[in-house]
């Protein structure tokens, strides 16, 4: 129990009680009961602080403020050995402990899984963009042969013939044509849009509307060597080796051979 004298002490001490203890938050004549609490979990030392029974449970007025304590033993230099309520336990600490490692251990598997997915993907398309690209058609410089929004596949290509439908790079952008004629060959196209290489007349059955088209080069016209000469299926309208804005296609720009129509699903099949 807090008597009159500690009191006393205690305003002295820490200027925080006054005349009476209305300044701790409590009032004079409940002074002896500044508040029980129920904790002893680990020992603490508060210096200049009012004297309470050996073993009593209350509020202490330090220079610090008003602390909540179990007292557990008193010296002679007023000093109270209290185990301060609220602090957590060796149960509680080692609780705590565990569920920091397991979150640790959790973030640690979801960076490693995000991790190899990112690889995964990064192969899958690493690998699809050499191997086996996957290209949506755009235009109608191909049709009837391809429409606009048909997704084909090609394939990494081999030895061309003359008929192959191939995928090429042309100023940032993939066109899609077709192969009339590889190195070396003479290609000729007539008014009326017939096409000869080497002089004998193609047999084009995918064709549907024969055309010079736009063309500005010298007629017969040899490819050069590493080159392919390609045109449209749709002659009217493709720009292609039979002018100079695109030309004669060289072989280390060619992305592959298209091989599967994929889309849509009516028009699925070989090309």
């Amino acid at each position: 129990m807090v008597t009159t004298d500690e009191k006393q002490t205690i305003a002295a001490k820490g200027g925080a009680i006054g005349e009476n203890t209305a300044e701790l938050g409590v009032a004079e004549e409940n002074a002896a009961e500044l508040g029980v609490f129920e904790g002893a979990t680990a020992e603490a030392s508060f210096t200049g602080t009012s004297a309470v029974e050996t073993g009593a449970a209350g509020v202490v007025a330090t220079e610090a403020g008003v602390v909540e304590v179990a007292a557990t033993q008193v010296d002679s230099g007023n000093r109270v050995y209290a185990s301060a309520a609220n602090l957590p336990t060796t149960d509680d600490l080692v609780a705590e402990l565990t569920r920091v490692r397991k979150k640790r251990r959790s973030r640690r598997v979801i960076v490693g899984v995000f991790s190899v997915l990112i690889v995964v993907a990064a192969v899958a398309v690493l690998l699809a963009t050499r191997f086996l690209p996957v290209l949506q058609v755009y235009g109608d410089s191909m049709s009837p042969t391809l429409n606009e929004g048909d997704i084909v596949v090609a394939l990494d290509y081999g030895d061309l013939e003359t008929g192959d439908v191939i995928a090429f790079y042309y100023n940032n952008k993939v066109l899609i044509k077709r192969v009339i004629a590889e190195a070396g060959d003479w290609v000729n196209v007539s008014d009326a849009g017939t096409v000869t290489v080497n002089g004998v007349v193609l047999d084009e059955p995918y064709v549907t509307d024969k055309s010079l088209g736009n063309s500005n080069i010298v007629w017969p016209y040899q490819v050069p060597e590493s080159h392919v000469f390609v045109m449209g299926d749709h002659r009217s309208t493709s720009i292609d080796s039979r002018n100079t804005a695109v030309g004669c296609i060289a072989e280390d720009a060619i992305i592959g051979e298209l091989v599967l129509r994929v889309w849509p699903l009516e028009a699925i099949g070989a090309l």
